[in-house]
């Protein structure tokens, strides 16, 4: 029998042995690593360590009409601390911590200087490399920090490390908002910050950056790299001062009427330039926000609005004239297996195709588009087709959707959908597609394509432009384009707007409510209706410079018509835009002399303000602006901004009722000749206010005391 102890000493000589033996490999191996592969090993973790990042560039601004800033970008610096930098010796640090707290405690007022003392201490203890002293440091307070004791000795002395981020703000806040667009942290872009995103987001540069322990990268300057280079800036079309008179209008009416989402655009009709854009949408708390863009985004059954292209067609075609009748009976019309009723209660009797679209009336458009088309309804799809109604505008802010205008053959076409698309139903419009129709009947029939931006400049140079373009140069006839234009003047005059009638300018257009369906559950959902309130027009009726749409979306109280919930919004926006625009005026561009007040010329509102208050003249000041128009009243004299185009644009200013001297100095700078007949004020000018004038080009003042 075999000796057990023997057998013990055996195997633990045998473990020990190896246990040796493993020792002296690791031993060699770390040699080898230490001695042999050191440096190749030493590189690659030094490449590890360090690598080039991306650095994002400045976006450019966002400016409106006048040069004004609807969203930028504001620098914001966050700063840190090497706590093992070179010259932060021991005796250095220790002789200005207290004094370095007490600073940044004022400065910034969030924590005692104990606290700051006391973190300082704590980051030096632990040998921190990239030690955070603030967040959320602007530039004002940059530029105090960097005095500070040890931080004005740089930062190979003072560890100092300042890292630059940027915030895109918007400083008019909720105004046009949601159509200016935002920058959320995940990158994504909506509106023109989407739309121009080409141009706004420059060229992304690159750093050398070393990578801490938690995976916190620090800057390293070594002078390599590139810089990144900013964007360019984007000049709006956006009238700022108009689309404050927008947004207040829109929102008093919503919350008068309880409504759930409305929006409002207002177009210069000769060249399709927004001048205006909101979209509220009332939330939980009862406030109104800028979140969804109703106007370009979103399409809904137009209602009313479209009966007007529906004869249009017709007219077109020679099918219907205005002078048809038709008879709306008691206010119903059966169309195969479906009724459609009129809003007014027992119908209109018979009545002609012009009076039917100045009252809206269902049943009589109805009736004189199913007589015209209903042996060849796809004639009629085909007419409005012709006219654009099936093409986006191609605004350049994401998210319109394509119309929806269906042909027979189609899915979802039927025996009634003649009728009730003539009415503005089983077709999807957005706000802007609508507008813009309206737009080409109140601009000569040109359909214009719809803008937001004029051109787009980089360091004060003008890199690209965007002039009016059109997309349809008629979209009917000289005959049916007056024939309609008369008709949309009878709506306001004696249809269903006359609530828009105005004793110093005439507005033009369309009202239209519809109700709205509710994706899978149709128009009714739980025994109630959802409606919406529209009006579309322009003015002046008679040479139009302006058009606008409102549409208010699920009002709850007080009326849901277009004419009383759309109405009031366009109606205030257009009463603003007259006050204000000198050349819509015929009484306010030249003033009267008056024996019961001094005459006083126009020009530049300071030198006016001055004048009044050396003479003690009572003045009503009525709005802001560089430039004013004056008018003489029984007991003041009253003053209005006038607006004028910028310098170099050699659009030809208004100059009625100014001095010489102010005149001249306007019509100069825009590159013109002036000739003068007369003394006094100027009376009339031979070149009319707006038109765009070549260089040199000779205008011709008269004057007259």
């Amino acid at each position: 029998m075999k000796d057990p102890q023997r057998i013990l000493r055996i195997r633990l000589l045998l473990v020990a042995s190896a246990m040796v033996l493993f020792a002296a490999a690791i031993v060699v191996k770390l040699f080898v690593v230490q001695m042999a592969d050191g440096g190749r090993w030493a590189a690659r973790a030094e490449q590890v360590a360090t690598a080039y990042r991306s650095v994002q560039p400045d976006r450019g601004h966002i400016y409106s009409d006048d040069g004004r800033l609807l969203a930028t970008s504001v620098p914001e610096y966050e700063v840190r601390m090497d706590m093992r930098a070179d010259g932060l010796t021991d005796a250095l640090f220790h002789s200005r911590l207290d004094s370095l707290s007490a600073a940044l405690s004022q400065l910034f007022r969030d924590r005692e200087a104990s606290a700051y003392r006391r973190d300082l201490l704590d980051a030096r203890a632990r040998g921190e490399r990239y030690h955070l002293v603030k967040r959320r440091c602007d530039h004002e307070q940059l530029q105090t920090l960097k005095t500070f004791p040890l931080f004005k000795l740089g930062r190979f002395n003072s560890g100092l490390i300042v890292e630059k981020r940027t915030v895109r703000v918007r400083p008019f806040g909720r105004l046009a908002a949601r159509t200016v667009g935002f920058v959320l942290k995940d990158s994504t872009v909506v509106g023109l910050e989407a739309g121009y995103a080409k141009w706004l987001q420059g060229v992304t540069g690159r750093r050398l950056e070393r990578r801490l322990a938690g995976g916190v990268w620090m800057p390293i300057d070594e002078g390599t790299g590139q810089d990144p280079v900013p964007g360019s800036d984007i000049h709006t079309s956006i009238d700022i001062n108009l689309q404050d008179v927008a947004d207040a209008a829109l929102e008093a009416q919503l919350r008068k009427h309880g409504a759930h989402h409305g929006c409002v655009v207002v177009m210069e009709t000769a060249t399709g330039y927004i001048k205006a854009i909101s979209n509220l949408t009332r939330k939980g708390d009862s406030t109104y926000v800028e979140d969804l863009n109703y106007a370009i985004g979103t399409a809904t059954e137009p209602g009313s609005t479209f009966k007007t292209a529906a004869l249009m067609v017709a007219l077109e075609d020679g099918l219907v004239r205005p002078t048809d009748t038709v008879d709306t009976r008691g206010g119903t019309a059966r169309f195969h297996d479906r009724i459609m009723r009129d809003s007014h209660e027992g119908g209109y009797g018979r009545i002609t195709v012009q009076r039917a679209l100045e009252l809206s009336s269902n049943t009589g458009i109805s009736k004189a588009i199913h007589r015209a088309y209903a042996t060849d309804p796809g004639r009629f799809v085909a007419g409005l087709r012709r006219m654009g109604l099936d093409q986006p505008t191609g605004v350049r802010v994401p998210g319109e959707p394509l119309p929806t205008l269906r042909s027979p053959g189609d899915k979802g076409w039927s025996g009634v959908s003649l009728p009730w698309m003539s009415i503005g139903y089983e077709v999807g419009m957005t706000p802007l597609q609508v507008l813009a129709f309206y737009n080409a009947i109140a601009n000569e029939g040109r359909l214009m394509q719809p803008q937001l931006v004029r051109s787009i400049t980089r360091t004060g140079n003008t890199v690209q432009q965007f002039p009016p373009v059109t997309m349809n140069p008629a979209i009917c006839s000289p005959a049916t384009l007056a024939t309609m234009r008369r008709m949309l003047e009878g709506v306001v005059d004696s249809g269903t707007a006359t609530n828009l009638r105005d004793a110093h300018f005439r507005i033009a257009g369309k009202t239209g409510t519809a109700q709205i369906a509710r994706e899978n559950l149709g128009y009714r959902v739980d025994g109630a209706v959802g409606y919406q309130a529209s009006f579309v027009g322009y003015f002046p009726a008679e040479a139009p410079r302006y058009t606008a749409i409102v549409v208010v979306s699920s009002p709850s109280m007080s009326g849901y018509y277009g004419n009383v919930v759309a109405g009031p919004i366009f109606r205030e926006i257009a009463d603003k835009i007259h006050a204000n625009r000198l050349e819509l005026q015929t009484g306010l561009a030249v003033v009267e002399p008056d024996p019961r007040m001094p005459v006083t010329y126009g020009g530049h509102t300071r030198d006016l303000q001055a004048v009044f208050q050396a003479l003690n003249v009572p003045a009503s000041w009525v709005g802001e602006g560089e430039w004013c128009s004056t008018t003489a009243t029984d007991s003041l004299v009253l003053v209005r901004p006038r607006e004028l185009p910028d310098a170099g644009t050699h659009r030809v200013p208004n100059v009625l009722g100014m001095g010489l001297r102010d005149a001249l100095y306007l019509l100069e700078n825009q590159g013109l000749r002036v000739q003068v007949r007369g003394h006094g004020m100027v009376r009339r000018q031979s070149i009319q206010p707006g038109t765009v004038a070549g260089q040199g080009s000779t205008i011709i003042l008269e004057l007259a005391a």
